[in-house]
């Protein structure tokens, strides 16, 4: 009988069985509602048809595989059709139960889907309860399990819709039912139907969202667009048991870390792409910035995506990938690029910032190392992360095992043929050895210039090879088992890894010829850097107008004193136009284009000071800043608190004022600080070689204020005399209406006289403006406060500015009428080839007319358009650096070292400028402020107790070490005593230095200067006997010769004694000495080589002759080691000491040729050495540590070359006075030309011959053999093949040498040989020929000279014509016999090489090579590899012996030791 209470009860726990899965108990609970409730059938056939679906589902496997993220999926063998028509009775005749209606309908629409009747169970499934049952106000009330049913239709609509390809329509249905899912984490127990339907619902919309934002990714910019995953972490955020579940939430559908995976992708999508936060459904924090909840909630789906993903991942078998693992860490690792970025702030970055990020980074990598098996990606980015942290040991081990993993891995692919996919790719391969590569010249020294010249040869030998077109299977095997690099798919190569590769050969090769110490084979490695770094500036190749390239090949050529191919390539890669891709300021931080030319700007300042152009020098130091346009966006507005700004900074509008705002430098790491502080040095440098030092010490107080706005304040706290401001300021608005950088900086050269320059620089207004030097110069006095805030003052001399005021910072005024127009360069070529346009001789060199025309001067202010000069063709997108290395964060202890660093190295230029200016008292005070911090700095670094700092070698990233730093101040306080006339202190001063670094070279010369003085007998030793002279008390160390005094002289006795009282008393004493019989005995024996006895110290009046030779040899020891080091073989103060040593010792013909070494090297020299501009630059620079301001001013810098001419002539004449001329040629000439001897550093004579066994090479008049063609052939390539360098350059030659009889023998049809420049020497040729005037019928010439001193005089002038159109490469003497001999008589640095053809077959001659080519241990001359040979004739030379029309030969190379 029915019971009504009954029947409640058991439909409540049939709706509760039903929500906890308790399908067992639904069949008795169906029995119990239809005895009590029989009305309610439709009820009860809903439960029984569910229950069966359930079971059906559960015993049938799924089968709707492509769609995997479904649920379920349709049943095989469901036997529920049958109650369809039964069903659809009972829910047309229910109307007292909404519900129960409502869970029917979902029932029915549940089981057509299962059935795969799709579009059916579309229409049959309903809506929201709510738009079907409307008269139902109270939706609170309603039961679970209703809402379970609510959760599946809607998850069914969609399904349906998705596969009937509705996409928009199926997420529409799942967003507009987001609000019902608040009843899962609403109540405090939900359970497991409505949980399994939530997660399914969810999954499934997760899916379809991520799918969606893959196929259109503007979606990203929905705010809603995050709508799915958030609801998803808020379902599992409910979830009590932690750690997350992980598997599968049924069957057939994806497993739940993949949905997470789908999460974090779409949250890299944003964060990579700088999009909007999208702000629906997240909880919204007032305190934080969007950038900063975007990096929370990215933070936290990785945590949880990378613990589900780890746990369910068992460690590989060796031949198993882990390819998720590993996209994940892709993914990752593309994420920590941009966060690591300069686009990201630290603020942004949460608590711990960068360096929490990328701990957090490596934690995760080593993590996903544990689930992978010799992951070379793994390695991979641990390599680059651990760079970025500045972990360098960690990261180069990582290197190393990447290296040898992928090493033997691509030589198994080799081996077997199988493609290995867990192995990087070949370009991804070569990119990260070029990374390597780099990070090693960037930031280490020596041991890691080493380390990436052997990288740098197996990317050489991979390129030959690929050249060669030796990347067969038997030729990659074969260079596996050597250790080679393998490229495994080299058809597929991108050009641009190529040229990669390219690159990071030339910079290995480039930094090595600077640190190497075998001083023969460093332009062996620069001509290799050079060819390297030009091929990966080739157009085709791809990589554009890569600023590092450029950087590194015009350095590199600056170097080598090739400044007008140099000055040309730098120009042509600033004149170029990049479109620039705002999207990269994510990584590389606003204006990075700019920020990356600065070094290029610098560098071309310090070539065009170096040819002497100060004009257009000092407009490139302007050109740096001047890129961004407005000074306020470079420097901000932040505070000075008063001190003393540069001009930049008073442009920028900086005010002493409680407002802060930040530009473009507080961006910069310590290297582009640093970069824009040298910028700021060698404006001074170039200010005081116009003007003099007096001058520049007016504007040496700007290094400090910029100094304390780049660095802000450290230890010491710099307080400049604030200086008085300028009489007559040009506005501000017209100083920027009249900028024009490109047009100013990319001109022809201006008049390099003095006063034109003076006016070219700093404008032409009143002339008036320009005074002269003063005589009696003071100084603005430093005053230095430490942290104890107590003040250090001193009296000092004020140096008054000069008559008009005015800061002389070498800031661009107004250019009026009056002023000099520069034209600017030829166009970058229509292919862009910067490579070859670096070496066309194409600049504007002619000289501006004194009055530039209104054309010209309207052609100048429309520059910035490039319209003349802009080719479309040209326009290459700059690839981004940081492919290649991360952005390195250094630690704040690093960094404060490196502050304490830049601020000794500032104090010590502004000693050196007053110094120069002979204001002793503020250099010293200079100096003592340079040594306190370099004492602290050196008790930081005893202090510290990581092990990672040493006080002798300068660690990862720093340029000088500790005790560099202090040579540095003990060299410029030997220099201060000399210029105080205190060479004795100076000598402690620079022994002390050396103490501290024994290859300092400004301390070595320095010392060697006061040794040689010291043999000269220029300096005298100090008196033992103090004089009576006060002045000469006064002087104290100054040890000059005697002058004439009002003072009696000091008798030459001590007081009170005569000699013979002194001698008897000395007898008698040796008389009772007990054991003195040896002494006496040998004292009084006769020794042909005994020396004179010494007088006694007060009567001394020059020091011993040993003491002086040892002090000779010393600084020639002490020389002729630096010259041989990295650090010194281009330092032209050592070589011109050297030269002097030379000199004091006898050896007149080296001393020679130092001296004309010393020529060379000034040449080429700017206002600074080049070491200065690496600060923000690629590759670390070792040249030298001398004082830069030094060398102009002991020489006079505008005068040096004639200078060391003069010296040079003056070393000649005494030789011939003390030796009659012997040894010396008459050849004729002019000048030091005449006394030059052939000796010339720069041309190198190439001996090219072919001879017998007995070194047989003709018979009268000719050749004894004929038919030789492959030799003939042989002999003209080599001749005429250009050395790299040279190689595209328009008009280069090689030169060919021969003597009148080699020059008839050739039938007339082809003299002059073609491709080459043809010297012939003839005894009746009356005038030296001339570069400048010589007119040749052909360039092939014949250039007639009278001897081969002639020959090579003219080939010199040529090297040394920037003018010329013709250039000389190679040099070789082609015959005959006395040229040959003439050759050989020259020093080895000039006729170095022989290429031999030796005959092997005997023919008779009757003229015989001058000189016996044999292979002894001893021999003078030794024969070369072939490997030697093809490398420098420029191919593969065949080794075998060669036959040809009966006779046997083969090619040899020769060279002396």
């Amino acid at each position: 009988m029915p019971d009504a209470v009954k029947a409640a009860n058991y439909i409540q726990q049939l709706d509760d069985a039903r929500c906890e899965e308790n399908w067992d108990a639904v069949p008795e609970l169906v029995r119990k509602v239809r005895k009590h409730a029989p009305d309610r059938t439709c009820l009860t056939l809903t439960a029984e048809i569910e229950l069966a679906i359930t079971k059906a589902c559960q015993k049938a496997a799924p089968q709707d595989t492509d769609r995997p993220s479904t649920a379920g999926g349709p049943a095989v063998g469901i036997e529920v059709a049958s109650h369809i028509p039964n069903l659809i009775t009972a829910i047309e005749n229910e109307t007292r139960h909404p519900e129960e209606s409502f869970q029917a309908k979902v029932c029915l629409g549940w089981l057509h889907w299962v059935m795969k009747d799709y579009p059916i169970a579309l229409v049959r499934l309903p809506k929201n309860f709510d738009l079907e049952y409307p008269q139902c106000d109270n939706l609170d009330t309603l039961s679970e399990w209703t809402k379970v049913c609510a959760l599946k239709s809607t998850y069914l609509r969609a399904n349906c819709l998705a596969r009937d390809g509705q996409r928009d329509m199926a997420m529409g249905a799942f967003e507009a039912a987001l609000p019902s899912l608040s009843s899962v984490w609403s109540t405090k127990s939900a359970r497991h139907q409505l949980r399994y339907w939530a997660e399914l619902f969810l999954t499934e919309y997760c899916m379809l969202a991520s799918q969606a934002i893959r196929e259109n990714d503007e979606l990203l910019s929905d705010p809603n667009c995050l709508a799915s995953f958030r609801t998803w972490s808020k379902y599992w955020a409910s979830v009590k048991p932690q750690p997350l579940a992980g598997g599968y939430g049924f069957r057939g559908s994806v497993p739940r870390r993949q949905v997470w995976s789908e999460y974090y992708h779409v949250l890299s999508e944003l964060l990579q792409r700088d999009l909007p936060f999208p702000t629906g459904y997240s909880e919204l924090s007032n305190d934080s910035s969007a950038r900063s909840q975007l990096r929370a909630e990215l933070k936290k789906v990785e945590v949880i995506f990378q613990g589900l993903l780890y746990t369910e991942t068992k460690f590989p078998r060796a031949d198993e990938q882990r390819t998720e693992v590993e996209q994940f860490v892709d993914r990752v690792m593309q994420n920590w690029i941009i966060l690591n970025g300069h686009g990201w702030k630290e603020q942004d970055l949460g608590k711990g910032g960068r360096d929490t990020l990328s701990r957090g980074t490596l934690d995760t990598l080593y993590g996903a190392a544990t689930k992978t098996y010799h992951s070379t990606s793994v390695l991979r980015h641990l390599f680059t992360v651990h760079l970025a942290v500045a972990e360098f040991d960690l990261a180069f081990a990582a290197f190393g095992s990447y290296l040898d993993i992928i090493k033997k891995g691509k030589a198994r692919v080799a081996k077997t043929g199988h493609p290995e996919p867990a192995l990087d790719d070949d370009a991804t391969m070569l990119e990260t050895i070029a990374a390597c590569i780099a990070a090693l010249c960037r930031f280490g020294g020596r041991d890691a210039a080493e380390k990436a010249y052997h990288l740098g040869l197996q990317l050489e030998n991979l390129l030959e090879r690929l050249a060669n077109g030796e990347l067969g299977a038997e030729e990659n095997l074969n260079a596996a088992k050597d250790g080679h690099l393998v490229l495994t798919a080299a058809e597929s190569l991108p050009p641009r890894a190529l040229a990669l590769t390219y690159q990071a050969a030339g910079l290995a090769n480039a930094q090595w010829a600077r640190m190497t110490y075998d001083s023969e084979s460093r332009t062996h490695f620069q001509q290799k850097a050079v060819h390297c770094l030009s091929k990966s500036l080739s157009p085709e190749l791809g990589l554009g107008v890569d600023v590092r390239g450029v950087f590194a090949l015009g350095t590199l050529l600056a170097e080598q004193r090739n400044l007008h191919y140099a000055i040309n390539l730098v120009k042509t890669a600033l004149l170029e136009d990049v479109d620039i891709d705002e999207s990269q300021e994510l990584y590389r931080g606003p204006c990075w284009r700019e920020r990356s030319l600065i070094p290029l700007w610098h560098l071309l300042a310090l070539m065009l000071s170096a040819q002497q152009d100060y004009v257009m020098a000092a407009r490139a130091c302007e050109g740096a800043m001047e890129q961004f346009k407005d000074p306020f966006i470079l420097f901000g507005t932040r505070s000075l608190n008063g001190a003393y700004r540069s001009e930049h900074l008073n442009d920028a509008g900086v005010e002493d004022s409680g407002y802060n705002s930040n530009g473009i430098v507080d961006e910069m790491d310590a290297f582009e600080k640093e970069g824009l502080l040298e910028i700021k040095m060698t404006q001074l440098a170039i200010l005081e070689l116009v003007e003099g030092p007096t001058v520049a010490v007016n504007a040496s107080s700007e290094l400090l204020t910029v100094f304390t706005r780049l660095f802000g304040d450290l230890d010491q706290k710099p307080e400049l005399t604030k200086p008085e401001p300028p009489r007559t300021a040009v506005p501000p608005a017209a100083r920027e209406q009249n900028r024009n950088r490109r047009a100013s900086v990319f001109g022809s050269r201006s008049v390099r006289s003095g006063r034109g320059m003076r006016q070219s620089i700093f404008g032409i207004h009143d002339k008036n403006l320009i005074p002269p030097v003063p005589q009696a110069p003071g100084a603005p006095a430093i005053q230095v406060t430490n942290d104890e805030n107590a003040q250090s003052k001193r009296k000092s001399h004020s140096l008054s500015r000069s008559g008009s005021g005015r800061r002389h910072s070498l800031r661009r005024k107004s250019r009026d009428a009056g002023q000099l127009v520069p034209e600017a360069p030829p166009p970058m070529p229509a292919n862009g080839n910067l490579a070859q346009y670096a070496g066309n001789d194409g600049a504007a060199t002619t000289q501006p007319s004194e009055e530039p025309s209104t054309d010209m001067v309207q052609r100048t202010d429309s520059f910035d358009s490039n319209e003349e000069y802009n080719d479309g063709d040209a326009s290459v997108i700059a690839e981004v650096y940081g492919s290649l290395l991360p952005v390195i964060h250094f630690s704040q202890e690093h960094s404060k070292r490196k502050r304490k660093a830049i601020l000794i190295k500032v104090w010590l230029t502004i000693a050196g400028f007053y110094r120069r200016a002979g204001l002793v008292a503020d250099a010293q005070a200079a100096c003592t402020e340079a040594q306190n911090i370099a004492q602290a700095l050196e008790a930081e670094t005893l202090n510290d107790t990581t092990g990672d700092v040493s006080l002798r070698e300068a660690g990862w990233g720093e340029t000088k070490s500790t005790e560099e730093l202090y040579a540095d101040v003990w060299a410029e306080k030997g220099y201060l005593s000399v210029a105080c006339g205190k060479p004795y202190e100076a000598r402690a001063d620079f022994e002390t230095a050396l103490t501290h670094f024994p290859d300092h070279a400004a301390a070595i010369v320095g010392l060697s200067d006061i040794l040689l003085d010291i043999y000269s007998e220029k300096l005298l030793p100090k008196p033992v006997v103090p004089s009576f002279n006060q002045e000469e008390n006064i002087a104290g160390d100054s040890s000059t010769p005697k002058t004439t005094s009002k003072f009696p002289e000091l008798p030459s006795q001590p007081l009170g004694l005569g000699t013979r009282k002194i001698e008897t008393k000395l007898e008698k004493e040796e008389d009772k000495l007990e054991n003195g019989m040896a002494a006496l005995k040998l004292a009084s024996a006769p020794s042909p080589n005994k020396a004179p006895e010494l007088p006694p110290p007060h009567k001394a009046t020059s020091l011993p002759l040993h003491d002086r030779l040892a002090a000779r040899d010393r600084a020639y020891g002490l020389l002729s080691g630096l010259t041989k080091l990295g650090s010194g073989w281009n330092n032209s103060e050592a070589w011109f000491t050297l030269a002097r040593a030379y000199e004091e010792s006898g050896q007149v013909d080296k001393a020679k040729g130092a001296l004309w070494w010393c020529v060379e090297l000034e040449d080429g020299r700017g206002a600074r050495e080049w070491t200065c501009v690496d600060a923000g630059g690629w590759g670390r620079l070792f040249l030298s540590s001398t004082d830069d301001g030094d060398i102009p001013y002991r020489y006079g810098y505008r005068y040096r070359r004639k200078y060391l001419q003069r010296t040079i002539e003056e070393i000649v004449t005494r030789s011939q006075s003390h030796r009659g001329n012997k040894g010396l040629s008459n050849e004729s000439g002019t000048g030091h030309q005449r006394k030059m001897s052939g000796i010339l550093p720069s041309i190198e004579l190439t001996l090219v011959l072919a001879a017998t066994r007995d070194m047989g090479i003709g018979l009268n008049g000719g050749l004894p053999w004929t038919g030789l063609k492959k030799e003939m052939a042989y002999f003209a390539r080599v001749t005429k093949r250009l050395p790299n360098q040279l190689a595209g350059t328009p008009k280069a030659l090689n030169a060919v040498i021969m003597g009148r009889k080699t020059w008839d023998s050739i039938p007339p049809k082809f003299r002059p040989l073609k491709g080459r420049l043809n010297i012939v020497i003839s005894r009746s040729v009356s005038t030296p020929p001339s570069a400048s005037s010589e007119k040749l019928d052909t360039e092939e010439g014949p250039v007639m000279a009278s001897s081969l001193e002639q020959a090579i005089n003219y080939l010199r002038q040529k090297q040394q014509e920037e003018d010329s159109e013709q250039k000389v490469g190679k040099v070789f003497v082609i015959g005959g016999g006395q040229i040959y001999g003439a050759a050989l008589e020259l020093p080895k640095d000039v006729t170095k090489r022989i290429l031999l053809t030796r005959v092997l077959t005997d023919f008779e001659c009757d003229t015989h090579f001058p000189l016996e080519l044999k292979e002894e241990d001893q021999a003078e001359w030794v024969r070369k590899s072939k490997k030697e040979l093809d490398e420098f004739v420029g191919e593969e030379v065949a080794e075998e012996v060669q036959v040809e029309n009966g006779t046997e030969y083969e090619f040899q190379m020769w060279e002396r030791r």
